[in-house]
């Protein structure tokens, strides 16, 4: 038990370090022409480490928080009109998804054509239909990972109110709080170990895993070459599933971001009452009664 609790209290203060020593030697973990520094940034990226440098920001900005309210109310505010217009622009992707559709179809049924050529700045880009119709899901996937902490902020998600709905205004900001920080940080923070070396896998050889230890990496880096993939399902279709994954990465990030700021806000509505319960809270005007009203039942 001593060992863990010395363990734990070690690992948080070498975080400031750690913290510290890659702000002042980027190149150390960003510089993508030298392999070891390439090793380096996919270790870190899933790693104890990493971990107690977030968990360390996060103990700060909640201390702060509890300090200043005005301060806690600007990083809410601030944090939710990012991920707002972040899903609001991603949003969009719908639109693209349903155009390029029915371009696809009036190409290939009506006018025969096979392969499409795109080149506003002189440097053609040219694939056949099929690749045009699997991009599809590009869209589709964009809108299902860069949404969620937008929908979360818009009350969209579907939830199951048997205990939540009859309670006072304190006990539903205590289950908000709990809920973020013992469902919602854990889950992110498990997926986001499997799908950062899942992402890595399909970018460089040899492959890696979160149990190889950074020496091992290092001594990886001896053999690494960038090996991006882009088999597709079929011969002539999209290439670039590499992208589906970066969108899982995008995804757990902005969903984590989202936790935290619902942690935040909860705290500060319990501490304010009842009269700060949606303060801020910046939600569409739909323009619509009956879709107002079925969202404000979600």
């Amino acid at each position: 038990m001593l060992d863990a609790i010395s363990w734990f209290i070690t690992n948080l203060f070498m975080a400031v370090y750690n913290l510290g020593y890659a702000l002042t030697h980027p190149s150390s973990w960003l510089n993508f022409s030298d392999s070891e520094a390439v090793m380096r940034f996919v270790y870190y990226g899933a790693s104890v480490e990493l971990f107690f440098v977030l968990l360390v920001i996060l103990l700060a900005v909640t201390v702060a928080i509890g300090l200043s309210r005005d301060f806690g109310w600007a990083v809410v505010r601030g944090s939710e009109f990012v991920l707002n217009w972040i899903g609001r622009i991603a949003a969009w992707a719908g639109l693209l998804m349903v155009l390029q559709q029915i371009m696809i179809v009036f190409l290939q049924r009506i006018f025969r054509v096979s392969e499409i050529s795109i080149g506003p700045f002189g440097s053609a880009f040219t694939r056949d239909l099929s690749w045009y119709s699997e991009e599809l899901k590009l869209y589709n996937a964009m809108i299902v990972c860069l949404c969620v902490a937008w929908t979360f902020i818009q009350g969209g998600h579907v939830r199951v109110d048997l205990v939540y709905s009859a309670v006072g205004h304190r006990t539903k900001r205590i289950i908000d709080m709990f809920g973020a920080v013992v469902f919602m940080m854990p889950a992110l923070l498990l997926m986001w170990l499997y799908s950062w070396f899942f992402f890595w896998r399909s970018m460089i050889t040899p492959a890696t895993s979160a149990s190889d230890p950074l020496d091992r990496m290092l001594m990886k880096a001896r053999a690494m070459r960038w090996n991006v993939e882009t088999i597709g399902f079929s011969p002539n279709g999209f290439d670039a599933y590499f992208l589906f994954k970066v969108l899982i990465l995008l995804f757990v990030a902005t969903a984590f971001a989202q936790a935290c700021v619902f942690f935040w806000r909860s705290w500060l509505e319990l501490r304010g009452g009842e009269i700060d319960a949606g303060r801020y809270l910046d939600r569409d005007i739909l323009g619509d009664e009956d879709a107002q009203k079925a969202a404000e039942i979600h």
